[in-house]
């Protein structure tokens, strides 16, 4: 799909940056692939850092890191310098491997995920869980809401959508904290998607029911996964919301400390991500939205798709690296 021409002032985005960004994750994905399955969370994760700051460093932009990694600031962190310094100021969310348990394990949806916004564009969040809804494009605003428990959204969501609420497939993180929502939709008789890891990839499942089938996202999960979530989100279309979980002193005063005052708020997709947005994603385990690195002994394979708000484009890519 060509990129199409948007009304207004063009982007500080360089369209150029559609290839170098896929590249970054391409990078990424290939590092953490090397250590799929060996049960080695940390190191898994620090290859993909590595090879993220690697190959941001080389590309000419003007990056500010603000949505960080944590595990490993001294690379990555909050704030961080990365590109040549050359081109316009762009803000970088980056996560190197999104379900780190994923890959340890091998196990599906394990990704390299990176984001490029105009500076401002990005929303900054503490280290903290966060609530989050998202459905896909063509429904009426504020179908679903945080403020309605699962089964109004649910059945809010198959009104709108002219099917009976067991015919509505959800997305949910298989974790825990998420049992009484579990108990909830089977008691509805709708269908659950268990993701084993990575609510980057549940959000976009959702806003692309068209291809994987799935209604609705629900459930909480990492607040800087949401805002990459909500970068996709910004470039795909739908509808989705997050609030902040601030549950000890030290996240709430974290959170203000970011000009977050308002711990009620629900934010979103254009709070999180604004302006003109770039994302990219490799798959570094198999999964339902991309296939896992093939290292093979002549080359290694990868599969990643881009997308960007502007031209409202999204592009799946398969490369081949020949040793």
């Amino acid at each position: 799909m060509a990129d199409a021409q948007q009304v207004g002032t063009a982007s500080v985005v360089n369209r150029n940056l559609t290839l170098e960004i896929v590249r970054i994750t391409e990078r990424a994905a290939i590092a953490a692939a090397q250590l799929r399955g060996k049960g080695d969370e940390m190191l898994a994760d620090t290859a993909a850092v590595a090879a993220m700051q690697e190959a941001l460093n080389l590309i000419d932009i003007n990056g500010r890191v603000v949505i960080g990694e944590p595990s490993d600031a001294e690379r990555l962190g909050l704030g961080h310098a990365v590109g040549t310094g050359q081109g316009s100021p762009i803000d970088v969310a980056v996560d190197p491997l999104e379900g780190v348990t994923g890959c340890a394990k091998n196990l599906a949806d394990s990704l390299s995920v990176l984001a490029f916004a105009e500076r401002g564009g990005l929303m900054q969040v503490p280290q903290c869980y966060m609530e989050k809804i998202a459905i896909g494009p063509g429904y009426p605003p504020g179908i679903v809401d945080l403020d309605k428990n699962a089964t109004e959204n649910i059945e809010a969501l198959a009104q709108a959508k002219g099917v009976a609420v067991t015919d509505i497939v959800t997305c949910v993180l298989d974790r825990p904290r998420h049992a009484p929502l579990i108990a909830e939709l089977r008691a509805l008789g709708v269908a659950i998607k268990l993701l084993p890891d990575g609510d980057i990839a549940a959000v976009i499942h959702a806003a692309n029911s068209d291809d994987t089938g799935i209604d609705i996202y629900l459930g909480s999960g990492g607040a800087q996964e949401g805002v990459l979530a909500a970068a996709a989100m910004r470039c795909i279309g739908g509808q989705m919301q997050g609030r902040l979980i601030l549950d000890t002193p030290d996240k709430r005063s974290a959170a203000e400390d970011l000009g977050l005052k308002d711990q009620k708020k629900k934010y979103s997709v254009e709070d999180m991500a604004r302006g003109d947005v770039l994302f990219a994603a490799t798959g570094v385990t198999d999964g339902s939205l991309l296939g896992g690195v093939r290292l093979m002994q002549k080359k290694t394979v990868t599969s990643s798709v881009v997308m960007r708000s502007w031209s409202k484009t999204i592009r799946w890519f398969k490369s081949e690296y020949f040793k």
